[in-house]
């Protein structure tokens, strides 16, 4: 399986629209939000929208790009680097946000789509990075520890316990 982030491109309106129709039919809550801001099925009007490029209150400038499988053709997820850290994000949120679809989980995917992001936050200069997750998602946990993630502490958000996990970048 050969992975690579991409931004997103006219060429891969149909690997977005596969890859977002697979994840609102399953009911869950997507993941990295920023993929939510807007419609997808609008694609110039998400494309043109799928990244914040100021500072706007609880946003700040990031990058959003997609983890396409250059063997199947297919988005197997995405991820959302934000440029910069401000107190909400500090708190709950991080530097990275990445989610998986569905029908791809289970495979290595999220570990190497992390390790994939961490290249691009050296590139916008971060060397150290804060991600959040779930303490019940087990699985996300795993792979921001198999990228070197150390937790520094648990948080209770909105009465979900927080794990918060700091990556130093080489």
């Amino acid at each position: 399986m050969k992975l690579q982030l991409v931004p997103l491109h006219e060429k891969y309106k149909k690997n977005l629209n596969e890859m977002m129709d697979e994840w609102c039919a399953s009911g869950e809550r997507i993941v990295p939000s920023a993929l939510t801001r807007c419609n997808y099925h609008d694609f110039d009007q998400y494309r043109n929208n799928i990244e914040n490029k100021e500072n706007n209150g609880p946003l700040v400038p990031d990058t959003t790009l997609f983890c396409l499988d250059e063997d199947r053709d297919i988005f197997v997820g995405a991820v959302n680097i934000r440029h910069y850290l401000n107190d909400f994000l500090l708190l709950n949120g991080g530097h990275i946000g990445d989610g998986v679809r569905p029908s791809e989980r289970r495979k290595g995917i999220a570990s190497k789509m992390i390790g994939l992001a961490l290249k691009e936050c050296k590139k916008i200069g971060l060397d150290k990075v804060l991600m959040v997750c779930d303490k019940e998602n087990i699985g996300s946990a795993k792979s921001i520890q198999n990228n070197g993630g150390i937790l520094e502490n648990e948080i209770v958000v909105d009465g979900v316990v927080e794990q918060r996990y700091w990556i130093t970048i080489n």
